[in-house]
């Protein structure tokens, strides 16, 4: 039986998207798969397809599963930068999905589209101006990734950065980074925040898809075994410290590219992505991101070697997304036992506030 949530846990998020307790299990490239997110909104929180890594037929399929397995409210992440990322918001509005995501900012025209059409869009930022920037095209909120959170992060810990954001913007701000149980949740709430999102808590549960081998290398971690590199794709990554990533960033510069280069041939083959469509989603990537030519080509790393890491399940080729939070968690429940377990937390912590008020 399901522990009734604390009424200060029913925040403008569970108002906007109709969860029942504002837990959001963000989503993961090759990791957030159709089970991954019904277990999650069967549990109450928003679970989040990952789109950004699906063509747009594997996306059609993957909704359609994820339908079959929940009928309460789940998301799709989706990248903005790509050529296909308008039929993909329509496919999101002919599925009637109830949220659409963003790893990158969308185009105001992007996200008028969306509202129109019904979708609460929550664009993921990781900087004040950026938020400021989204809720002034009409984003209905915003995720905050804070320097601890894994894969593409930036230099500002939450404890910073979340309530800096949550002061200069008035749509519901969900807080990232470091999160993994009940009190984290009411610290967030007490920043202004109104929710938690969880990359690394939820990779690290029954339903997730990642081999049994790679959650165990996982638990296996203290807060100290993940690296900030700018070797995967030219951009800042959080990853596990490990001998591939080792391996990456001693390699010389002429190295790196060659490797990228073969990873963006391998990445065409897989998804099917026409090189004329490959070279405009490139070339939208370069301005959304304000990338240079090098670091666009060595952007092609980073989908075949989070693929070999985490789908394939290959630790010793691949690359393994990780928050610092890693260090904390030594367990693998179910998503219903994990959001249960962190609606009791902080149920217990803010039922003790109030004790001490009276």
């Amino acid at each position: 039986m399901s522990t009734t949530p604390h009424p200060a846990l029913h925040t403008r998020l569970c108002e906007l998207t109709g969860i029942r307790v504002p837990i959001v299990q963000t989503g993961m490239g090759y990791v957030s798969d159709p089970r991954l997110t019904a277990a999650t909104a069967n549990a109450g929180g928003l679970g989040i397809l990952a789109g950004g890594t699906m063509s747009s037929a594997e996306l059609a399929s993957a909704i359609a599963q994820t339908k079959a397995l929940t009928s309460a409210p789940f998301g799709v992440n989706l990248r903005a930068d790509r050529p296909d990322a308008a039929a993909q918001v329509d496919l999101l509005i002919r599925e009637r999905v109830k949220v659409a995501s963003f790893a990158l900012a969308p185009k105001p025209e992007l996200i008028a589209r969306c509202k129109e059409a019904g979708l609460v869009v929550i664009p993921s930022i990781g900087a004040r101006r950026h938020a400021e920037k989204v809720a002034a095209w009409g984003a209905d909120a915003v995720v905050v990734q804070g320097g601890e959170g894994g894969g593409h992060t930036g230099p500002v810990p939450t404890s910073v950065l979340l309530p800096q954001v949550c002061e200069a913007v008035d749509i519901p701000v969900i807080a990232a980074g470091g999160f993994c149980d009940g009190r984290g949740l009411v610290a967030a709430l007490a920043y202004g925040a109104a929710g938690v999102a969880m990359g690394t808590r939820f990779l690290l549960t029954q339903e997730s898809p990642v081999a049994q081998a790679v959650k165990e290398s996982y638990l296996g971690r203290a807060v100290t075994d993940t690296v900030v590199t700018s070797e995967v794709d030219g951009v800042p990554n959080r990853v596990l410290r490990t001998e591939v990533v080792e391996r990456i960033e001693q390699t010389k510069p002429w190295q790196r590219m060659t490797r990228a280069a073969r990873n963006a041939i391998a990445f065409q083959r897989l998804s099917g992505t026409s090189w004329p469509d490959l070279v405009r989603e490139a070339v939208a990537t370069k301005r959304a991101r304000e990338l240079s030519w090098s670091q666009v080509v060595m952007s092609a790393n980073a989908p075949m070697l989070y693929r070999a890491g985490l789908h394939d399940g290959r630790e010793d080729v691949g690359v393994l997304a990780s928050g610092q939070v890693v260090g904390r968690i030594d367990d693998l429940p179910t998503c219903a036992e994990l959001i249960e377990r962190i609606v009791a937390e902080a149920g217990a912590v803010l039922s003790a506030f109030e004790q001490q008020k009276q």
